[in-house]
């Protein structure tokens, strides 16, 4: 398979997810992993699973999660906030989600892969076998070699419906207040944050808990969006104005309520956003940046408030801001992106360098705060960020294979550091 691409660096591409430039490999060639889509086995006793690794998310949750499973019910253990990614790019990222706190990674639940490096080697790697290479491929942004299929845990979960609450708080306090209490007794747990309050108002948002419960749920999920926007709009309908009305709309959207309790599939509170394809085009032509990063637990709450009163103050305002906190379980891969600490995540329309400068400003606090910006999602990140934030990134060089490359492993070094390191 690589050696037909004997004078090109390649990239496995899976299902084009990434945000930033982890999956983009300029210059060079992407191998399309879309055709590595087969399922090898699954054990209903244990939850073993085995697949291809372009397998894609959604087609596990369309085979596992059956209408007739009135009881408990396998379930990926871990997924982040859309279902429409592949196995390989859930490892290669080591995914995250609303449930961090209590499972923590994809890669915990990853039993073994099979590698292809690019000298042709073939590799099984493990807990027990190829240790060091298995660590590094879990978060290792595809610069390991090929995932060629998983065998991965699934868990069993009550029911697949959900009981889920949502609750208006005022403050960046309130949301600390509330996390603490819904971590103790909620598996999922996530907030919207409005951007653009200021103030005492700063941190104000919309808290969003569910937890699994006994019986099957209606509303399980399509293998495709329900809908979406049809054509790519000619301009971004994300301006300073329609953010700040979209702020202060959606604060207000529980009514006079300040909290409403309902029962639904698990689907509508784990991926609201897949509901509607290609949304992305709704930033139209220049599209937009996500920046997301994680801040030791310590610096927290003064760091948050620091980088919401800096976009509240710009015109960079953010629609999809996202707070969460991350529990201390330890994630397996070397360059993997949760510690514990708060998550915040913003996406900006972009409006060129006003924006850049802007998000640097914001990747600046969380580096001074020891915190890291997700790779997954980042396209501006400099080098000294990374090597600040990413501490195991000297011993991940080794594992670089000398033919993949991607737009961000050159923008942020890896790979000249990789050439130049002693003994390479």
């Amino acid at each position: 398979m690589l050696g037909a691409i004997e004078d090109e660096a390649v990239l496995a591409f899976g299902c084009g997810r990434s945000y930033g430039d982890v999956a983009l490999n300029p210059g060079g060639a992407l191998i399309d992993c879309s055709r590595l889509d087969r399922f090898i086995d699954f054990d209903p006793a244990t939850g073993i699973l085995e697949c291809e690794a372009g397998v894609r998310l959604a087609d596990i949750l369309e085979i596992i999660c059956k209408p007739e499973a009135h009881g408990s019910s396998w379930l990926l253990p871990v997924t982040p906030g859309t279902r429409f990614i592949s196995v390989a790019g859930a490892i290669a990222n080591d995914v995250h989600g609303k449930n961090h706190h209590g499972f923590g990674t994809f890669g915990r639940y990853l039993l073994a892969f099979d590698l292809l490096r690019g000298d042709g080697s073939y590799l099984t790697c493990s807990p027990t076998e190829n240790q060091a290479l298995f660590a590094a491929t879990i978060g290792g942004l595809g610069l390991t070699g090929l995932i060629l299929r998983a065998r991965l845990q699934l868990r069993r979960v009550p029911g697949l419906a959900v009981e889920s609450e949502q609750i208006r708080f005022d403050t960046l306090d309130d949301f600390f207040d509330l996390a603490a209490e819904s971590d103790r007794d909620w598996e999922y747990t996530a907030a919207w944050i409005d951007s653009l309050a200021t103030g005492k108002r700063i941190g104000r948002g919309i808290y969003a808990r569910a937890r699994h419960r006994a019986g099957a749920s209606s509303a399980l999920p399509a293998s495709t969006p329900s809908f979406g926007m049809p054509v790519k709009s000619p301009f971004s309908l994300a301006t300073p104005m329609t953010v700040r009305a979209f702020n202060a709309l959606y604060w207000r959207k529980l009514g006079l309520k300040r909290r409403v309790s309902k029962v639904c599939g698990y689907a509508s509170a784990l991926y609201p956003l897949d509901a509607v394809d290609h949304w992305n085009r709704a930033y139209g032509p220049a599209g937009f940046f996500q920046f997301q990063s994680v801040v030791p637990s310590a610096a927290a709450r003064s760091a948050t408030a620091e980088m919401l009163r800096l976009t509240a103050a710009s015109s960079e305002g953010s629609m999809i801001s996202v707070l969460k906190v991350f529990g201390d379980l330890d994630s397996p891969g070397m360059l993997s992106f949760p510690m514990p600490g708060i998550t915040l995540a913003l996406d900006f329309p972009n409006r060129g360098a006003a924006t850049c400068a802007h998000l640097a400003k914001l990747e600046n606090i969380a580096i001074e705060a020891g915190g890291r910006i997700y790779p997954a999602k980042d396209s501006l990140m400099t080098a000294t960020s990374f090597r600040r934030g990413f501490p195991r990134y000297e011993t991940f060089l080794r594992h670089i294979d000398p033919r993949f490359s991607s737009g961000f492993a050159r923008r942020v070094g890896l790979l000249e550091a990789a050439q130049t390191r002693p003994g390479t």
